[in-house]
Parts: C-alpha cells; sequence; structure tokens
C-alpha cells in the first residue's frame, strides 16, 4: 500500500520532466520571419560581388568596382527613410570616422547600399548631403557613396556580406540588425563591428589591417601587435603577452641607451682626471 501511495506522483514528475525535455528539444521560435531573418553572419575573407549594379546618388549607373582597388572600404548598409535603427549606424559611424584623423576620400571609401528598392536615388542624394556636411571634411563628397539599386543586387550584395533582413507588411519597415564591415581593397570582407556606436581606435586599426598595413604610422604597427581582433566580439582586445614584450622591449631599449650615455660620459672624464 505505501509503495503504491508514491506510483501516481512519481509517474506525474516523470511526465513533466519528459514532457519539459521535449519541449526544449523542440523549442519553435515564435517570432515574425521577418525578425527571425534579421542578422550578420561574418563572411571574413569572401568576396563582395563588385560587378553588381546600382544607382548613386545622382542617378548614375555604376558597378561596386570603381570603388575598389587602391583604397579599403568601410561598407553600410542602411535605407534612408529607416525611422530610427539605421540613422543610429550612420550618426555611429560619422562620429567615429570624426574621430579619426585618416579622411573619407584620401585613405578609404565609404559605401552605403539601402536595403530598401523603392527608395530613388534623390532620396539618397539629401541623405548624403546631411552627413558629408556632418563629417565636415573636405573629399568626403567624392569618397562616401550613397547607393540605391534593385532588390536582386540588393540581395546579392547582402548576402555576400552575410547581412539578413527582412520586411514586415504590417508596418511597411524592414526589420536588420545594425554593424558595419570593412573590406580590402580587393573588396574581400576584412573586419566586422557591431551596433550603433564604434570604437575610433577599432575602425582605424580594421582600415590599416585591410589596407595591408599600407596607411596608417608606425604607431598603428605597434597597436596591431598590441591588440587582436575578436571576430565573436567584433572588437579589438588586448592580446597582454604582445604588451609585455612591448614594454620588455621599451625598457630594455631605455636601458641600453642610459648605458651608452654614462659610459660616454666617463670618457670624457677620463682625459681630466689623468691631468689633474
Amino acid at each position: 500500500m505505501r509503495r503504491g501511495r508514491y506510483l501516481g506522483p512519481l509517474a506525474i514528475l516523470m511526465s513533466v520532466l519528459v514532457v519539459g525535455g521535449l519541449a526544449r528539444a523542440q523549442r519553435i521560435d515564435t517570432r515574425p520571419p521577418h525578425l527571425r531573418n534579421a542578422g550578420i553572419d561574418q563572411k571574413l575573407n569572401e568576396q563582395l560581388p563588385l560587378d553588381l549594379r546600382f544607382r548613386d546618388e545622382s542617378g548614375n549607373a555604376v558597378e561596386l568596382r570603381q570603388y575598389f582597388g587602391r583604397k579599403p572600404v568601410v561598407l553600410t548598409f542602411a535605407y534612408y527613410e529607416c525611422p530610427m535603427l539605421c540613422t543610429m549606424v550612420l550618426n555611429g559611424l560619422v562620429k567615429a570616422m570624426r574621430a579619426i584623423s585618416m579622411d573619407v576620400g584620401k585613405e578609404f571609401e565609404v559605401i552605403n547600399i539601402s536595403i530598401n528598392p523603392r527608395e530613388a536615388p534623390s532620396l539618397a542624394a539629401s541623405t548624403k548631403k546631411t552627413y558629408v556636411q556632418e563629417y565636415g571634411r573636405s573629399g568626403a563628397d567624392s569618397g562616401w557613396h550613397f547607393l540605391t539599386g534593385d532588390e536582386s543586387a540588393i540581395r546579392r550584395a547582402a548576402a555576400a556580406a552575410g547581412y539578413r533582413y527582412g520586411f514586415d507588411p504590417v508596418t511597411g519597415q524592414f526589420t536588420h540588425a545594425s554593424g558595419i564591415m570593412v573590406l580590402t581593397p580587393e573588396g574581400k570582407f576584412s573586419r566586422y563591428f557591431y551596433g550603433v556606436e564604434f570604437s575610433a581606435r577599432d575602425l582605424r586599426l580594421g582600415l590599416v589591417e585591410a589596407a595591408a598595413n599600407k596607411i596608417g604610422t608606425p604607431v598603428d604597427q605597434v597597436l596591431l601587435y598590441c591588440f587582436h581582433y575578436d571576430p565573436v566580439t567584433g572588437k579589438y582586445g588586448l592580446v597582454i603577452n604582445n604588451v609585455i614584450r612591448v614594454v620588455g622591449t621599451g625598457f630594455a631599449l631605455t636601458l641600453g641607451a642610459l648605458v651608452l650615455i654614462l659610459l660616454r660620459r666617463e670618457r670624457r672624464l677620463r682625459p681630466r682626471a689623468s691631468q689633474l
């Protein structure tokens, strides 16, 4: 009788555990499809199709290849009538670019591709005017490109970049992730930075690396030695072992220079001492 008393609750407990385990194993994403599709998958060292055709802010037909070949490129996906997130990404990019000494149009190019195929070049032109003025440096007008295009070209470019987005038919807006990419002059994806605020140091180091160290200063080379890009976080992290090596080398060089100075001083003082 006592044994039978516990069989009922025990069976219920086992049923709960089994059902709970199956529920976890077969968990279904209940988010709408346009939200499930949004995200960024890194495509490091993969090629952006440079034969894709778009329209620039003046309405001219352009191929992506004309923006590549000599300089690294910062690529963003943002549509111009976006009510919030795209604006925040572009604002964050301007803030980071203003904080570095490299100039758009001189050391690197910037390309923005609208993910909305219904947007016209006139809208791209007004958006460009706003951000070029906010950036406030000469050369930006020729180095910062705001593009529009048909859906097939946009989809191919986004797929190559690992940039996933969706469309919400209820609100008439696009759902997407936020971030920027740095590409090599050959059009290969080199670095991804996530969010709406971007570290000026990370952007600068990303551009130096993408350009194969052909731009930047000797200080940048030291920073690249001390900081390592983490593709998981999309940021540069401090590598303590390399820092120790740099500090140790600097200390050894300083100590060596001090010893040389003292030896030279001693040699100059020896003749005077012998005369006395």
